[in-house]
């Protein structure tokens, strides 16, 4: 009974990987195709632009706020159709720094102003919806404080509007520290995919895609139509786009127009942010799934593409327990001969890779000169992105399963840097998160479980799992090993060693959000 519940996970979670790469697979498709098409800017006079607000929400940010500021009144817009809203919620010194340059931002002629709230609730959500009112702009375009906008940035995604069914237009990240470390390397190897093969592939075939929080435009009669900005899951930009888009509201997406921004730099930070994302998916898919199928005005291929979107942050449920599973199922495979022709049907999770691979590819080389040099740099990067995913698989796993419970948690925010150099030292960063968790040392365990599976297959002489339990084992080490870097087990305090209850049943202590919700 055992091996056949084993072995029926094992499939489960194999087929289910199978799909999404299939998936991948029909989105590449359209992004070859739309990659071969320019966008077109519709043309526009000065005079005739529409007036525009920026909002910045913005949270204990005072490593980059200056720099954020001083950016964005850059640019090109006429002065007296452009104001500028400092959503400021932050409780430490950033809201005297904020302060201070936007006083000296006004005196230079700037319509800028900083909205400061006593009573904080919905996070960012309810930082954006609780300043709309005030928004005098028929548009709305918002950037995180790690955003560096070009100053043309408005003229590039304005005149889109003047298609009275576009609600939003969203712009692809750059990433200014891409080189930084292999962490933030990976970072940029997975967002790359996001914004390229899903944004366009979606785009292009008129799918539900989503306004990814920032770098992007909103209609403001759009925000009202779907509901306004709420704050009952921890990706509200995700909520928000499918509402609009349910309601018929039309996105823009501009691949070629790309606003630079910070990748999180310390594994704290990476995790914080992965946490968010994963958990507000499946928050998401709770929230938005059925209103999508039962939508009569969807198409169907629409709705199964909207589906997998919201169900995306699953695989890493999925490839957790292909993981796990990996290693019962190499013993099975050598001491029984009960199943030898059902191992056959493992290759399926070769089959899936070779798809992502192949996806991949594709966007890595995107408008890039291909050399038998950069194709093997492209396989050296792939196979550490794909390691180091895996090795994400149990803190994201964690964050799908409480969204799916229905538990609730603080926004958790991602602490930015500002550095300008690899010599730079980010462990000063007073934001970052330095306790020891009960996340990383089960994580240290699977590492080690791994690593027993790479043994086992070694002594079995059966070598087919080995680089499956390479990545992993190599994937794990790389997240424990930055996890402990920063412990500080004296700095630990009462608050950050309280423990909230998984939807399993089990305990175990929240490392992100008692260190960085609002």
């Amino acid at each position: 009974m055992i091996h056949i519940i084993i072995i029926t996970l094992y499939t489960l979670s194999l087929l289910l990987i199978f799909v999404f790469s299939l998936t991948q697979l029909n989105l590449l498709l359209n992004f070859l195709k739309a990659s071969k098409k320019k966008d077109i800017l519709p043309d526009f006079k000065r005079a005739d632009l529409p007036k525009v607000t920026i909002q910045l929400p913005i949270f204990n940010e005072l490593y980059v706020v200056e720099r954020l500021l001083d950016t964005i009144v850059l640019m090109d817009y006429p002065a007296d159709k452009l104001e500028i809203q400092v959503l400021d919620d932050s409780t430490d010194e950033t809201v005297e720094i904020t302060a201070k340059k936007v006083a000296e931002l006004k005196v230079k002629g700037f319509d800028i102003k900083q909205i400061t709230r006593k009573i904080r609730t919905d996070y960012k959500a309810g930082a954006l919806r609780e300043a709309l009112d005030e928004a005098s702009g028929e548009f709305i375009a918002i950037f995180d404080a790690d955003f560096l906008p070009k100053k043309d940035f408005l003229l590039q995604t304005i005149p889109y509007f003047q298609d009275d069914k576009i609600g939003v237009v969203q712009t692809r990240w750059g990433h200014i520290n891409r080189n930084f470390s292999l962490l933030t390397k990976i970072q940029a190897f997975a967002l790359d995919n996001h914004f390229l093969l899903e944004q366009v592939g979606r785009n292009s075939k008129n799918h539900y895609i989503n306004f990814n929080g920032t770098a992007g435009v909103w209609r403001k009669e759009t925000i009202y139509d779907a509901g306004n900005w709420a704050g009952d899951t921890l990706t509200e930009d995700l909520d928000l786009s499918f509402r609009s888009q349910l309601k018929g509201w039309k996105f823009k997406y501009l691949k070629d127009i790309v606003s630079p921004a910070e990748l999180p730099m310390h594994i704290s930070a990476a995790k914080s942010q992965q946490f968010r994302w994963n958990k507000g998916g499946a928050e998401n898919f709770m929230k938005m799934g059925w209103k999508v199928i039962s939508s009569k005005t969807t198409p169907l291929t629409t709705k199964l593409h909207a589906i997998i979107h919201l169900l995306s942050s699953s695989m890493f449920i999925f490839v957790f327990m292909v993981g796990v599973l990996s290693v019962p199922m190499l013993i099975l495979k050598n001491t029984t001969n009960v199943y030898d022709s059902y191992f056959l049907l493992t290759n399926i999770f070769l089959l899936s890779t070779l798809f992502l691979f192949f996806s991949y590819w594709k966007v890595y080389s995107y408008k890039k000169k291909k050399t038998l040099s950069f194709f093997f740099q492209y396989f050296v990067d792939f196979i550490t992105f794909f390691s180091i995913a895996m090795g994400f698989s149990f803190h994201n796993t964690l964050a799908v399963l409480e969204g799916y419970s229905g538990k609730k948690s603080a926004f958790i925010r991602t602490p930015k840097f500002a550095v300008k150099t690899k010599s730079d030292d980010i462990s000063k960063n007073k934001y970052i998160a330095r306790h020891l968790t009960l996340t990383t040392v089960i994580e240290l365990a699977f590492s080690i479980y791994f690593l027993y599976g790479i043994y086992t297959g070694i002594q079995y002489n059966d070598y087919g799992f080995v680089p499956f339990h390479l990545m992993l084992f190599f994937g794990f080490s790389f997240v424990v090993y930055h996890s402990l870097r920063s412990v500080n087990i004296q700095g630990m305090t009462d608050e950050m060693k309280k423990e909230y209850e998984l939807p399993t049943g089990g305990n175990i202590k929240k490392q992100e959000v008692k260190m960085f919700s609002e």
